[in-house]
């Protein structure tokens, strides 16, 4: 998708010359390859050898055609792969808007690679700290091109973290993320929002397999509450035994584990759920969510659901074999595991998107690390400006998260950038500090 967004941008000027054209076929290369997880900084840096930047015709071209844009699409952003207006965060399903904002993100990500903003980039970094006069930064393409971290081996690989360390941060993060409320809370998040995507979805169209699905999230949902409602230190820290069902034999345990609800009837209901809804491609990201917890589910089919009929200790013992089971299966590149930390940091499992991935840079002597990711907006607004440093700092956080729980030496600086068209502010770069973290803000323009 990447690449037909640049080509719509790059062949739409008749005066670009042959030279361009090749550099239009280089752009889309690599856009196609990391658009399908394929980069490779060595490859690139074996093909971008000998060759130039675009001509000046395409960069001004396009510069003007995302001015013209930037301002309607202005209460509009992707977040988790998702268009949302910024203000409500409410999702919007429009499939034009979504690529016109796509084709707005692509072609930015292009810009930035313009010797100018480069330039301005670089000079905005040297003067809040002189140690990054020697940094090359966002001068390759790779470092440029977005990135959408699925799993921990994602994070690792960034941070240059070993394959030792990396034991290290799962036997870390395990305990913490797989505990049954974090479980729990990620699944139902999930759940409740394909059902509110569902319902709306039916509204426009509605068909046999959006009603099915409709159906069974109302009935997984249902099947979840005993277990989400359930509150042992405000309630059942008294019931020594299993409560019973007055209106059944006495004979007749209602605490029998072979007739409750066991997490095996999720997995079930789940896979029946990503059947019906695997070709709506409005619901491809929470519907990959979805199929990510099935590996959890699996290992846990055999452990019962509903707690509220049992004791206090049977409950607990419960929950505990949710958490043992997952801590010891899921493992350093599982989905599952990745989406529960995030779940566990950010009390949501949205995706962690970073639309200029950046890289990791050594600072002085050696002792400290200075992480740089980038966000692309389309004004400097205030409203706009915000709603981008809150995104990027979920995502340098989880970096730096991942950083100390591997034990790495040294510390590691995080820092965030933002690049937008607007002229709110005249146009110039600044910098300001949040969480305690430097975030820049650059102007894509030149004389």
């Amino acid at each position: 998708m990447t690449r037909n967004l640049i080509r719509s941008f790059l062949f739409g000027a008749n005066h670009l010359a042959v030279r361009g054209n090749n550099e239009v076929k280089r752009v889309m290369r690599f856009a196609h390859r990391n658009s399908h997880g394929e980069e490779s900084p060595e490859e690139e840096e074996q093909e971008e050898e000998g060759q130039g930047v675009l001509p000046s015709e395409w960069y001004a071209t396009a510069l003007s055609k995302m001015k013209k844009w930037s301002h309607s699409m202005k209460d509009l952003d992707l977040v988790g792969g998702r268009l949302v207006n910024i203000h409500n965060h409410s999702r919007i399903f429009d499939a034009q808007l979504e690529h016109k904002m796509h084709t707005y993100k692509s072609t930015a990500r292009v810009l930035i690679g313009h010797p100018s903003v480069l330039e301005t980039t670089r000079q905005t970094l040297i003067a809040s700290n002189p140690h990054y006069s020697t940094f090359q930064l966002f001068n390759r393409h790779h470092q440029r091109e977005a990135l959408t971290v699925s799993s921990l081996t994602r994070v690792s690989d960034i941070l240059n973290i070993s394959a030792q360390q990396r034991k290290i941060v799962r036997h870390t993060i395990c305990p913490q993320v797989t505990q049954h409320s974090v479980w729990t809370g990620a699944l139902v998040e999930i759940l409740c929002g394909l059902k509110s995507d569902v319902e709306v979805l039916i509204g426009h169209k509605p068909s046999k397999e959006m009603r099915l699905a409709q159906q069974i999230l109302v009935g997984c949902l249902n099947l979840l509450e005993p277990c989400v409602s359930y509150d042992p230190e405000k309630s059942s820290w008294m019931r020594l035994a299993p409560t019973r069902d007055v209106n059944s034999n006495t004979n007749n345990n209602t605490n029998n584990s072979a007739d409750s609800p066991k997490w095996e009837d999720v997995l079930e209901m789940s896979v029946d759920l990503i059947n019906c809804l695997s070709e709506e491609t409005h619901l491809t990201v929470p519907v990959l969510k979805l199929e990510a917890m099935k590996e959890g589910l699996y290992q846990i089919r055999d452990v019962v659901i509903d707690k509220k009929k049992m004791g206090y200790k049977e409950a607990r013992y419960q929950e505990h074999l949710v958490q043992k089971k997952l801590s010891k299966t899921l493992g350093h590149s599982s989905r599952c595991l990745f989406t529960l930390l995030v779940y566990y940091l950010y009390g949501t499992v949205k995706d962690i998107d970073v639309e200029v991935r950046g890289g990791l840079q050594v600072v002085g002597s050696g002792n400290r690390s200075c992480l740089h990711m980038g966000k692309i907006l389309t004004v400097d607004e205030e409203k706009v400006v915000w709603n981008g440093v809150r995104q990027l700092d979920r995502a340098l956080r989880l970096f730096k998260f991942v950083w100390e729980s591997a034990g790495m030496k040294g510390d590691l600086e995080l820092r965030g950038h933002l690049w937008h068209v607007g002229g709110g502010q005249g146009g110039s770069s600044r910098s300001f500090t949040y969480r305690g973290n430097i975030y820049f803000l650059h102007a894509m323009g030149w004389d």
